[in-house]
This record gives structure tokens, C-alpha cells and sequence, in this order.
């Protein structure tokens, strides 16, 4: 695990009454899964009849009685080979569901126990492979099965310095990240933790990148989620940002906007803090400074820095959430210093937020920047055409045909390169949208796609203009 994060855990783990501690989050976690956990403890197993219809040995037989029913606590360190082969018999052998349950529920206090254990099971002579009766009980119907088995994984996977092999953690890292987005799944709490602990491990980040994990995690971010749950996933963020790809890679999937709002609407102190853990990781852990800016400037646009203001006011007694607060002004103030307008309409046009900015209505900006929008295989114009096609914004979408009409203006073969990307059917579509703002900039923007005397044009625009003043002068003496 990386140094920080076990420092900044520790940090947590400390009274502290403001605030609501790692530890604390990992009952509430696993709660569902813990109450279940606790009635099925009281239950008891006829281990006798299991014996009598021989589906389990009389050496399975023993072991188990002995310690489940005559407390012989220490039998897993005294025999490990019999206690790994005698578990695995069982949950390969029995197929009742709460026999299972209760089955699971002893490995599991087994681990939590004593985390050095797992070597019981992963240096195990168990013939086959080690992981597969487990991965099997992942498809069972049963839920509580399927989470308390995904739990004993995790710590399996976590514990041990031998890794998971990847066809085995990618098959298990799928299982989590669909079981995310299942709907009303009671146990989502539990999968998160599990995922809280396998991402800590650089391997495993990588991994849970390929199955497209990142974009899962902040799709659920984007909806509306409970506030543990929210804060679990964007924990999850956190630890992958310690790995710098991965925090370089970051914003590719829109992390700064999905995480300013939650820092916008968050009202518990611990979302807080962790949001603007990850916002910190984001321009600390690059090791591209560029980056490192468009993470910054990215932050900027996204009003982080009316968030970070609020937060200074407040005066928290967290002592991380003020390191990071002062932290991120000063970088994202000294970024706005070096902002360039161009850099911060790229910026807005990336973050697919745009607005009426001064730098859109500016006749300099678009003189001295439309060609640099060909730059890096035209990736502002292609996102802007995109924004055409996607966006359910109106402003957006006026914004969009702004631009896309000053480009063409300004820049010689700009009708043909929009028209080549898309954008001349995207914008005559706008013709006909509700909004009438979009349907007056789509207009202004075919005028433009199609006119070839720019003064003439100018002259035209400039007439509509003092018309509409006029007719707003008319309906007020009226």
C-alpha cells in the first residue's frame, strides 16, 4: 500500500470528533453484509448429518466440529494444510445455501482474525486452482454469498504478497464492477469496500482499467448516489491517483467536472476531504507538467476555486482539508496568472461546459486563435461538433454555433473543414430547436458557413442589431 495513504488512514483513525473515521466508514461499509454476518453466527450446523450421507469425510467432519463447536480456536495455525484442504471440500461440496453462508462466515472471522491467515489458503496444497471454488460461489444466486465471498477475495487478493493471477482478477474486478451497477443492489457498500482495498495495489489499478472500471466508477458518481456510497467510489479514486499514469489519465474520462459538482453540493465533511484529496493528487502526482496545468486550468474553469474560497471561510478544524484547500488556491491562482485565452477556451471547450465567457464575444481572440483550433488533429472543432450532437444544454448549444461560425470566419478553409467534420448538418438541424437563443446562433452560423462577402455580412448583422435595439426602445415607451 502506498505510504500515504496508510499515513493519511492513520491520521483518520485518530479521535477526532468532527470527524467520521476510515474506520468507522468500514463498519458502516460492510453493515448490511456484517448484520446478516451475525444472525447467520448463531446458527447451527448439523455437521453430523453432512457426515452420515457422506458428503463430507469423517477428517472434514472432525476438523470442522472441532473448531466451530468445541472452540478450538487455534487450529488453523496449528494445521493450516487441513484447514485450507477441509474448507475448500466443504464449499465444493455442499451445495445449501445457508450451509454455505455460515461456511463463508468462519473463513472470513478466520481472516479478520489475524490478516497473516491468508497464507493458509494461498500456500495451500489444495489440488486445483485455490481461487476458482471461491470465484465459482460469485455466480451463485444467493447475495449474501455472492458479497461474502467477494469480501474473503478481496482479503486474499490484498494480503498476501502473491498477486492475484490476471485471468482470475480480471473475471473478479468485472464481477465488482457489474455488481456497481446493478440498481438497488443493498450490498453496494461492500463491493465498494472491496474495491477500496484491491485498488490500493498498482497491479490491480492497472487491471481495473481494463475492464473500464474508471468510467463505472464515475458514471455512479455522476447520478445520484448516498453520501458513503459517494464517498467509498471517490475514495477508490483517490488510491488510483497515487499511481501518476493513472492520475495523468485521470481527467480523460471528466473526473474534475463529476468531482467539482460533488465538492459543490457536498454537505458531510468527509466527501470533502476526499474530493479535494483527489484534486491535489491530480497535480501533485503527474509527472507531465503540462498535465499538471490542464488539470489545474480544468479545476479553474469548474469553479473550483469559488469552492475552495467557501471552505477557507468556514475554517475547518480538519487539519488536511485546510493543507489541501491552501494547496489548491495556490496553484490554481498561480495557473489563472499564466492562464492564456486560448488555453482557457480550450480548457472550457474540453470540459464540454461552455458558457458566454468574454473570450467568445472577443473579435481579437478569434483573429489571433481560429487556426490554432486545427491543432492536435482538430480536437477543439471535433469537440465542439460533438457538443452539437450531445448536448441537451441550450447554452451550450448557442455557445457552439458561436464558435463554430467565428472559426469559419476567421479562418480560410473553415467552411470546408466543418462541413467535412459534420458540423453544417449539425448546426442546420439547431434551425428547428426549441430554445429561440439556438435557433438565432445556428442561424448567425449557416449565414456564415454560407456567405462569401464578409462585409456584406457584417453590414447585415449589424442592422439586425441596431433593429432589435430599436424594437426594444419601441415596447418600453409603449
Amino acid at each position: 500500500m502506498d505510504s500515504h495513504v496508510k499515513r493519511r488512514e492513520n491520521q483518520e483513525e485518530k479521535y477526532n470528533p468532527t470527524k467520521v473515521f476510515v474506520r468507522e466508514d468500514m463498519i458502516a461499509a460492510t453493515s448490511v453484509l456484517q448484520i446478516r454476518a451475525s444472525e447467520i453466527r448463531q446458527t447451527q450446523i448439523n455437521w453430523q448429518s453432512y457426515l452420515q450421507s457422506q458428503m463430507i469425510t469423517q477428517r472434514d467432519h472432525d476438523f470442522i466440529v472441532n473448531l466451530d463447536q468445541r472452540g478450538q480456536k487455534d487450529l488453523p495455525d496449528k494445521n493450516p494444510d487441513a484447514c485450507a484442504e477441509v474448507f475448500l471440500n466443504l464449499l465444493t461440496h455442499i451445495s445449501k445455501d445457508h450451509t454455505i453462508q455460515y461456511i463463508l462466515v468462519l473463513i472470513d472471522d478466520i481472516l479478520s482474525e489475524d490478516k497473516s491467515r491468508v497464507k493458509i489458503f494461498r500456500e495451500t496444497k489444495f489440488s486445483g486452482n485455490v481461487w476458482q471454488p471461491f470465484l465459482n460461489l460469485l455466480n451463485r444466486q444467493d447475495e449474501f454469498v455472492q458479497h461474502m465471498t467477494a469480501r474473503i477475495i478481496a482479503k486474499l487478493a490484498c494480503w498476501h504478497p502473491q498477486l492475484m493471477d490476471k485471468s482470475d482478477l480480471h473475471f473478479y474486478l468485472s464481477w465488482l464492477k457489474d455488481q456497481l451497477k446493478t440498481n438497488n443492489n443493498d450490498y453496494i457498500q461492500s463491493v465498494a469496500r472491496c474495491l477500496q482495498m484491491m485498488l490500493r495495489i498498482d497491479e490491480y489499478r492497472f487491471a481495473f482499467l481494463s475492464v473500464d472500471g474508471i468510467s463505472t466508477l464515475l458514471s455512479i458518481l455522476a447520478s445520484r448516489v448516498n453520501f458513503q456510497v459517494q464517498y467509498q467510489l471517490v475514495f477508490c479514486l483517490w488510491v488510483l491517483t497515487f499511481n501518476p499514469l493513472l492520475a495523468e489519465k485521470m481527467n480523460k474520462f471528466n473526473v474534475i467536472p463529476i468531482l467539482a459538482d460533488i465538492l459543490s453540493d457536498s454537505v458531510k465533511e468527509k466527501v470533502t476531504r476526499i474530493v479535494l484529496a483527489v484534486f491535489r493528487n491530480l497535480i501533485e502526482k503527474p509527472e507531465d507538467q503540462q498535465v499538471a496545468k490542464e488539470h489545474c486550468i480544468a479545476m479553474v474553469q469548474c469553479k473550483v476555486l469559488k469552492q475552495l474560497s467557501i471552505l477557507e471561510q468556514k475554517r475547518s478544524d480538519d487539519e488536511d482539508i485546510m493543507n489541501d484547500v491552501e494547496y489548491l488556491n495556490e496553484r490554481l491562482q498561480a495557473s489563472v496568472q499564466d492562464l492564456s485565452s486560448f488555453d482557457q477556451y480550450a480548457t472550457e471547450v474540453k470540459s464540454g461546459r461552455l458558457e458566454w465567457s468574454p473570450v467568445h464575444k472577443s473579435a481579437k481572440f478569434w483573429r489571433e486563435n481560429a487556426a490554432r483550433l486545427n491543432e492536435r488533429g482538430q480536437e477543439l472543432l471535433r469537440t465542439l461538433v460533438h457538443l452539437l450532437e450531445k448536448s441537451r444544454d441550450p447554452v451550450v448549444l448557442a455557445v457552439a454555433c458561436y464558435d463554430i461560425g467565428e472559426y469559419v470566419r476567421h479562418y480560410p478553409r473553415g467552411k470546408h473543414i466543418i462541413e467535412q467534420l459534420g458540423g453544417k448538418q449539425r448546426v442546420m438541424y439547431l434551425l428547428s430547436h426549441d430554445d429561440p437563443n439556438v435557433r438565432y446562433e445556428a442561424l448567425l452560423a449557416v449565414q456564415k458557413l454560407m456567405v462569401h462577402n464578409w462585409e456584406y455580412l457584417g453590414k447585415q448583422l449589424e442592422k439586425e442589431q441596431i433593429d432589435k435595439q430599436a424594437g426594444t426602445v419601441v415596447g418600453a415607451k409603449a
